[in-house]
């Protein structure tokens, strides 16, 4: 089926009805189980009016790309344009996981944009709205921004020009509060992870070198630390709040206040980008061996089981990119070939248990700014935007499927998305 919309966008449904029912049912849940979705009108100070606001029978996801020219938001549900608004320079998208928000970098700091998706309970009756997509007047961090981390119902936002971390409320978004607690590392590429028992763990270094992580406690006093991590990059979650680090050589795993080192199985081993599943205790990671290159194009990922240190190499036949790694619906590792098909991995056996065709072939570019194909997985759909064709499709991981797919007004570069 093919839609053309009021704006001459064409939409083509291969299974119109999976799709709706299934993202239906994931803004209801997510709306029923998040704090950051609910809201009164007076406290929305810094989002679109509430008079522009619209009922609807259910909480509405969304998705997020941006563009040369800005952002450009669409109904998950329909995959139609609902709002874009301009931006200058290069932008990249953060979630907050709040079912409604997403933090924007820009040069000068994160502005927090306002998806236009939300709930408000009034009695015992839920009631869903949806608004316009809008900037925020909310804005935080410095110079260089850089990891977003939303963890332990906390977002950590490190700035890397200015070494400043700020940890925010979800909740505070939705009131319009730009208040956060603030704390100073020396400046680097970084990432900071604050946790519910009040310590926060940042990783440790200069504009010239990094080396390692620390865990701070509440009067920022140091419990623990660990400098055996040359290159420390990216974070991800696991199981049980366990948290993992990247090294040139491996990973540093965080349980409570024990870090420990898992060693790649080669000299330089590099594990720059994870990702991470709240239902498995494997986190999934890149793997370059290659110092020198100037664009390693790997063909093997790392499971690393962060309970027993195992760590397992997975050759996927193809390479990928750092916008290749995401999750499904029950832990699964998912990998976006140039190949263009998404490689499902059992991250217990490290078996690639079967590929989904998403795209057609591509090549990752040179420079990590420029648009390739990436993956956003949300509940049970995988999206992946297509910047040869200026296309967007829709995937169910539960049957291997395409279920959507939509010709975009403009060359995606990120993508990302709220649940409503």
């Amino acid at each position: 089926m093919i839609i053309i919309t009021d704006d001459h966008q064409i939409v083509k449904f291969t299974r119109a009805p999976q799709i709706v029912s299934l993202l239906s049912a994931v803004g209801l849940l997510a709306a029923c189980g998040s704090d950051g979705g609910s809201s009164d009108s007076t406290s929305t100070q810094s989002s679109v009016a509430a008079s522009s606001a619209v009922e609807q029978q259910s909480a509405t996801p969304r998705l997020a790309y941006t563009h040369e020219n800005g952002i450009e938001v669409l109904d998950a549900e329909t995959l139609e344009p609902v709002g874009e608004v301009e931006t200058e320079g290069f932008i990249r998208l953060n979630p907050a996981d709040d079912g409604r928000h997403l933090f924007v970098s820009q040069s000068d700091g994160f502005t927090v944009f306002d998806m236009g998706t939300w709930t408000r309970q009034h009695g015992d009756h839920g009631h869903y709205y949806t608004a316009p997509p809008a900037m925020t007047d909310l804005k935080f961090g410095g110079e260089e921004p850089g990891h977003v981390v939303p963890h332990d119902g906390r977002i950590t936002l490190f700035s890397d020009g200015t070494g400043e971390i700020d940890v925010v409320p979800p909740a505070e978004l939705s009131r319009g509060n730009a208040e956060s607690e603030k704390h100073q590392v020396p400046p680097h590429h970084g990432v900071a992870v604050a946790r519910e028992d009040g310590t926060l763990v940042t990783t440790v270094g200069t504009e010239e070198s990094r080396n390692g992580i620390q865990i701070l406690g509440p009067d920022n006093a140091v419990l623990a630390a660990n400098d055996q991590c040359p290159g420390v990059h990216g974070e991800a979650m696991a199981a049980d709040g366990t948290l993992a680090f990247g090294c040139q050589d491996g990973l540093l795993v965080v349980r409570g206040n024990d870090i420990r080192k898992v060693t790649s199985p080669d000299p330089y081993g590099r594990i720059g980008n994870q990702a991470g599943s709240e239902s498995s205790p494997v986190v999934l990671g890149d793997y370059k061996v290659d110092k020198d290159a100037e664009l390693e194009r790997p063909t093997r990922v790392t499971l690393t089981n962060t309970e027993s240190g195992e760590l397992k190499l997975v050759e996927l036949g193809t390479s990928y990119s750092f916008r290749s790694l995401g999750r499904g619906p029950n832990g699964e590792a998912l990998v976006l070939g140039t190949d263009g098909d998404i490689h499902v991995i059992d991250p217990q056996t490290a078996a690639v248990t079967r590929k989904i065709e998403a795209v057609g072939d591509w090549t990752e570019p040179v420079e990590w700014q420029d648009p390739r194909p990436t993956l956003f997985v949300m509940d049970s759909v995988a999206y992946v935007t297509d910047p040869s064709a200026n296309k967007l499709v829709a995937v169910d991981l539960t049957n291997g499927t395409k279920i959507a797919e939509t010709q975009l007004d403009n060359t995606p570069n990120e993508l990302s998305g709220v649940s409503g």
